[in-house]
């Protein structure tokens, strides 16, 4: 692109107070391709500092100030525009007017007069216009610390329109693209609480226009760029009100001046932010157009990482929950299964369940817990869990032999992970069958113990000498330990983040464990594992959960409800 490289304006060397105007000139990408020393000067830059490079790289520290937002909506309105304001990295006081032309936007520059005094100057008159201005930059400052206080992309949408109703407009709707990148989601705030009512009315009940440039909304997201209008031709809303009532709350709401600003990160418009005045408020002024350019600029980039952590959350917890399977249901036996994610984890992490049946008709019950959180862990707990799996079903083997060859292949793989499991097996001989009672055998690689709720209500906890985690390289001799199950009898398996919930100690969260599963009673084991995430965790965890629950019932007894 040819770029031209005469300065124009007042003579080179002009003091950066001088009153004189002072001119830059901007190409279509932005890049300065004429600049006189005066204008120079007063951007902190000599002018073969600036001709023929882009202003944003060029002048890093405009970015984010009235001043930038002021030129973005210069080059969108396409017609003269002036503003007045505070320029925080020179400590001074600008006056700048805009005109486009030929494709070309040129900027004339001046020292406002009055100029405020350096920062720490005591006892000075109020400079024209430092109250509004500094009025701006605090709420632009409020905008920034709201936006990043979540990553939840609702909220994020709706802190949005609360900041800027009543502070830029009367009534506000933000649209938001779907991940599709047709549907839309809109989020409403309207400053009259009696008002809510029919916004809602609107945006849920009215005709959805094509989206094409004859539709503002549809404009500003084709474009990318703000739409201002000083009135609203009722003709071009009169095809979207379909109804009386749609109708009469459009009436009602007493939409007079609209301006759309694009919501735009990363290369991509997702959405746009539209500004309503009623008939009492004027239309926006071009500072506040800029204003809202730059709240649309800050507010972005915020709810656009909402929506990419949300994209990121379904796609973790869809691997999570694809690994996790549904437990069978063995002929009178129950089993319940939960999985619960740490609140600060992605909703993933290293905690695993497992329940199947062997070839022989016995069920395999296992439970683990790697060590770490996070996508690395839920990617090492997978391995894990199909090694146990793809082991525990090729031979019928006891509990202690499988963890054996599990931590073997661990270690000749070289998976690198630290895992602490649970193998447990529930077998019933044909002896056994004849008299109703079943053998819980089990061994464990440095987990913590199984509970056992008698159909008296005496609860059990089943320790057995400590033995290695897996993944050590160790290859300890491991053992196994059996005990005798009834009907009525429930076993509940769980990893720690259920035991130390609130920072509690092992041996206090043992306790209180012990103490919930006999208090919650002979309820089902679905009841039972809800209540003591209830009871303990309260749907926040500090740590990862799983729970594995299985009642044992009388042949051909119902299960408790």
């Amino acid at each position: 692109m040819e770029k031209a490289r005469t300065a124009s304006g007042p003579a080179a060397g002009a003091a950066p107070g001088a009153s004189a105007d002072r001119v830059a000139v901007f190409d279509a990408d932005w890049t300065i391709v004429a600049v006189d020393e005066g204008t120079a000067a007063l951007l902190g830059r000599r002018r073969d500092e600036l001709v023929d490079r882009n202003i944003w790289i060029a002048l890093p520290e405009l970015a984010g100030t009235i001043f930038h937002s002021f030129l973005l909506h210069a080059r969108s309105v396409g017609e003269r525009v002036t503003w007045r304001g505070f320029y925080a990295p020179r400590n001074c006081w600008l006056e700048a007017t805009a005109v486009p032309v030929g494709g070309r936007l040129h900027v004339q520059l001046a020292a406002a007069t009055g100029s405020a005094p350096a920062e720490g100057a005591a006892g000075h008159a109020t400079a024209p216009g430092e109250g509004a201005e500094s009025d701006r930059l605090r709420f632009l400052a409020e905008v920034s610390e709201a936006m990043i206080s979540t990553l939840d992309a609702d909220e994020s949408v709706g802190k949005l329109v609360d900041l800027v109703v009543p502070r830029l407009c009367d009534w506000a709707v933000v649209s938001v693209l779907g991940d599709d990148g047709q549907s839309t989601e809109q989020v409403g705030a309207h400053r009259d609480p009696s008002r809510l009512a029919d916004l809602d009315i609107y945006l849920t009940q009215r005709v959805q226009s094509p989206r094409d440039d004859s539709n503002p909304m549809a404009a500003a997201l084709l474009t990318g760029e703000p739409i201002h209008l000083a009135s609203i031709d009722q003709e071009l809303v009169e095809p979207t009100l379909g109804t009386d009532a749609v109708r009469e709350a459009w009436r009602r709401l007493d939409a007079a001046s609209l301006t759309i600003v694009p919501l735009r990160a990363r290369a991509e418009t997702f959405g746009a932010l539209g500004l309503v005045n009623t008939s009492a408020r004027p239309p926006h002024s071009e500072m506040q157009i800029a204003t809202a350019v730059e709240v649309a600029r800050r507010a972005s980039l915020a709810i656009d990482n909402a929506r990419l952590y949300g994209r990121q959350l379904k796609v973790a917890e869809t691997l999570q929950r694809s690994l996790l399977t549904p437990p069978p249901q063995p002929d009178h036996l129950e089993i319940a299964v939960r999985y619960q994610p740490a609140a600060s984890h992605m909703h993933v992490g290293g905690d695993w369940y497992d329940a199947f049946q062997q070839p022989d008709g016995a069920t395999l019950l296992v439970i683990g817990d790697v060590v770490g959180h996070n996508v690395d862990a839920a990617a090492a707990m997978g391995q894990v869990r199909s090694i146990v799996r793809g082991i525990a079903y090729d031979r019928q083997e006891q509990p202690a032999r499988i963890l054996t060859r599990v931590d073997t292949t661990l270690t000749g793989l070289r998976i690198g992970t630290l895992a602490t499991a649970l193998i447990a097996r529930i077998e019933q001989p044909p002896g056994e069958a004849a008299e109703d009672r079943r053998t819980l055998r089990w061994s464990s690689a440095g987990h913590l113990p199984p509970l056992v709720r008698r159909a008296d209500g005496r609860v059990e906890r089943l320790d057995t000498p400590p033995e290695t985690l897996l993944g050590t390289g160790a290859h300890p001799a491991r053992s196994d330990a059996s005990v005798q199950l009834l009907p009525g009898d429930v076993v509940v398996f769980y990893t720690d983040g259920l035991v130390e919930q609130g920072r509690t100690g092992i041996d206090e969260g043992l306790a209180r464990l012990t103490a919930l599963v006999g208090e919650l009673g002979p309820c089902g084991v679905d009841d039972l594992c809800d209540g003591l995430l209830e009871r303990i965790v309260r749907h926040r965890s500090d740590d990862d959960v799983a729970i594995v629950a299985v009642a044992f019932h009388a042949a051909g007894g119902a299960p408790p409800r």
